[in-house]
């Protein structure tokens, strides 16, 4: 079997099986499990974590947002719903996790967190970009919708055609 056989091979298997999907789906999971992971720690621990979040300077209300985002928007990405908004809100939290709070490049520490933030970051602004894919609750959504939309204008057509039809009686007074 020549390269060209196997790659074509390949590609037909792909899109049967709707690799970019399933990767898709995957990426979605792995990356909203970080978010997912320390919302859930931070909201169990909530005392302890304000107080060393105050420490740094974050005020308790900016606290709770970030609670509630990493766990809204993990769970965004993880299902597949509102997957863009999700991908976007996540990936401008990590860069300005990554500008406010790993800058200290002297730290070898510091400085994985600052790269690692800014690839996440990195991810979510490219799932934003392309979407949740096929395995998702988006895309549920989007079908319902159309569906929906088809059936009304199908509605629509057929009163529209009994309107045409309709025999008009008037009873002599």
């Amino acid at each position: 079997m020549t390269p060209n056989e196997i790659a074509a091979k390949l590609s037909g298997l792909a899109s049967k099986y709707h690799i970019r999907d399933v990767t898709l789906l995957a990426g979605r999971l792995l990356m909203s499990f970080i978010f997912l992971h320390e919302g859930v720690t931070l909201a169990t621990h909530f005392d302890g974590a304000a107080r060393a979040m105050a420490a740094l300077g974050v005020g308790l209300p900016l606290f709770v947002a970030t609670i509630a985002l990493q766990l809204g928007a993990g769970l965004s990405v993880a299902s597949g719903l509102l997957t863009r908004l999700g991908g976007i809100g996540l990936g401008l939290f990590c860069l300005a996790t990554a500008l406010l709070f790993h800058t200290n490049f002297a730290s070898q520490n510091e400085l994985l967190h600052f790269e690692k933030d800014l690839a996440i970051s990195g991810g979510m602004f490219v799932l934003a970009a392309v979407g949740a894919g096929r395995i998702s609750l988006d895309w549920l959504l989007a079908g319902y919708l159309h569906k929906r939309q088809r059936d009304k204008e199908m509605t629509r057509a057929l009163l529209a055609v009994e309107n045409q039809f309709s025999v008009d009686v008037r009873l002599p007074v």
